[in-house]
């Protein structure tokens, strides 16, 4: 997908956006009806009984222009709850009648269709939907037929993600002019089905200044010369491992080693835990003094640190690490418990990245986790900004944001990943690209692809999202890395390498 086309913009450049084009003399609701048509045509050959449900405002428009470009090879009817309301809507209206359609107020009245085209509520819904609404869209929703979504599903926030009050889960949605971030976060991934970007060809001067971008995976900088040896992809240290909880630093540690890092250390609070059998290339043992670490070191700090007096000395200790650094799990909860450390982490001279699911988020931000949820971009953005952070947010559309606020918004992954021991494996991930020169926005950025898409690649073989167990991710992510490599092979050998 080119840059341009995984640009995310907000709602108000949105609107400036659509008013310059206006203004430019572009009629955008006729591109998008024609370039609907046509995608219809492709997707869904004539002959078909096709049934548009058309809002009163410019998502409506749209539909009405699209059902009037289909009147000749379908058989389309037209369900119109509400008169147009907008100038654009109204005319679409009238061009409409005028070529020989017909509309409908009552949807039980229509006849059975093959295919329903959703233009009831676009990118301007942000409110929730009344009783009256909700009916019908359960109605809509207990039609026997594929549905396709124009822009966004009707419910659907574009730009939270959140269902309001009820939206209508579609097989494919028509994004126009833009992706939208809630058609991929939150509840998005549930409702939008396939999405499709119909740009609507606008000239490139109109196009307004991203303020995110969909997640692109760039792994080259990886590929690896035959004149190497295991410094040669730097070291990384993993504390944590408490009592009880050990496997969550071995497990972190396993990622490492998988993803590249030549060295891996894991430093146990327990000093039990002295051997890895499983995988005897982990060194372990305990931390001792943090001024040992070395200043080119990768320090992962959290994976079943526990929250103990020790497990508080140690963090504060390593966040004046001068190397890259990255907090996940209970290194977040005892952040989110002491505002001098967050200072510490504030002063860093080099940004940290840290890693936190819904509740630790909510934690940090003294908020719930369905504050959080209920808006998981801004979540990430003022996690970023008060931390001064590289921020990571787990969960269905995982977002990444660094203290400027541009975020990038991961599509891949499923519910296969939401199981014990996943977020180990991607902070060991992470650290293990840093390890490897990485910066840390590429390096968080990939491994959340890597990751997510090994979770598609388990939903695809193993026919459903149940079973995948932690471990069990790191061959899946091994084989993604290498295979995105391999295609580089050539180019190494035959070009003087960027080194």
């Amino acid at each position: 997908m080119p840059a341009n086309e995984r640009a995310l913009i907000d709602a108000t450049a949105l609107r400036q956006w659509e008013q310059q084009a206006a203004q430019a003399g572009l009629d955008l609701m006729a591109r998008a009806g024609a370039a609907i048509a046509h995608w219809l045509r492709l997707h869904y050959p004539p002959p078909r009984r096709l049934l548009f449900a058309a809002g009163s405002g410019n998502n409506g428009g749209d539909a009405l222009i699209a059902a009037r470009l289909l009147l000749s090879d379908y058989a389309v009817s037209v369900w119109q709850p509400q008169p147009p309301a907008t100038a654009a809507a109204q005319a679409a209206e009238q061009q409409y009648l005028a070529a020989g359609g017909r509309l409908d107020s009552t949807l039980s009245a229509l006849p059975p269709a093959e295919l329903l085209i959703d233009g009831l509520f676009g990118a301007g819904l942000n409110r929730p939907l009344d009783a009256g609404w909700q009916a019908q869209i359960a109605a809509l929703d207990a039609l026997p037929c594929p549905r396709v979504a124009l822009d966004v599903p009707s419910g659907l926030d574009a730009w939270r993600g959140c269902v309001q009050g009820a939206a209508l889960p579609v097989d494919h949605t028509l994004a126009l002019l833009c992706h939208k971030p809630g058609l991929f976060t939150a509840d998005g991934r549930d409702y939008s089905g396939r999405v499709e970007l119909l740009t609507l060809d606008c000239p490139p001067a109109l196009v307004p200044a991203a303020q995110g971008e969909l997640l692109a995976a760039n792994l080259a900088p990886l590929r690896r010369r035959h004149n190497s040896n295991k410094g040669s992809f730097g070291s990384v240290s993993i504390i944590g491992g408490c009592a009880g909880m050990g496997g969550a630093a071995l497990l972190a540690g396993r990622a490492a080693l998988a993803l590249g890092a030549g060295k891996v250390r894991i430093h146990s609070l327990d000093a039990r835990l002295s051997l890895d059998p499983l995988w005897p290339e982990l060194m372990i043992a305990p931390l001792g003094n943090t001024s040992s670490l070395a200043a080119d070191e990768v320090v992962a700090i959290g994976p079943g640190l526990g929250q103990s007096p020790q497990a508080h000395r140690i963090l504060a200790s390593v966040l004046a690490h001068p190397g890259a650094l990255l907090l996940d799990a209970d290194a977040l909860n005892l952040l989110a418990g002491d505002p001098a450390l967050q200072q510490q982490l504030r002063q860093r001279p080099r940004p940290a990245v840290i890693t936190p699911h819904p509740a630790e988020a909510a934690r940090l931000l003294a908020c719930s986790t369905t504050t959080v949820q209920q808006d998981r971009l801004a979540a990430v953005r003022r996690l970023a900004a008060k931390l001064g952070v590289i921020a990571v947010l787990k969960g269905a559309g995982s977002l990444l944001c660094g203290p400027d606020g541009y975020y990038r918004l991961c599509t891949a992954g499923n519910a296969a990943l939401a199981s014990a021991g996943q977020g180990d494996i991607l902070s060991g991930s992470i650290a293990a690209l840093l390890a490897q020169g990485q910066d840390e926005t590429s390096a968080a950025g990939n491994a959340v692809w890597l990751h997510a898409s090994a979770g598609d690649r388990y939903l695809a073989d193993a026919g459903g999202p149940i079973g995948l167990r932690a471990s069990s991710t790191l061959p899946l992510m091994q084989q993604l890395l290498n295979r995105q490599l391999t295609g580089s092979i050539h180019d190494l050998h035959h070009r003087k390498p960027p080194f």
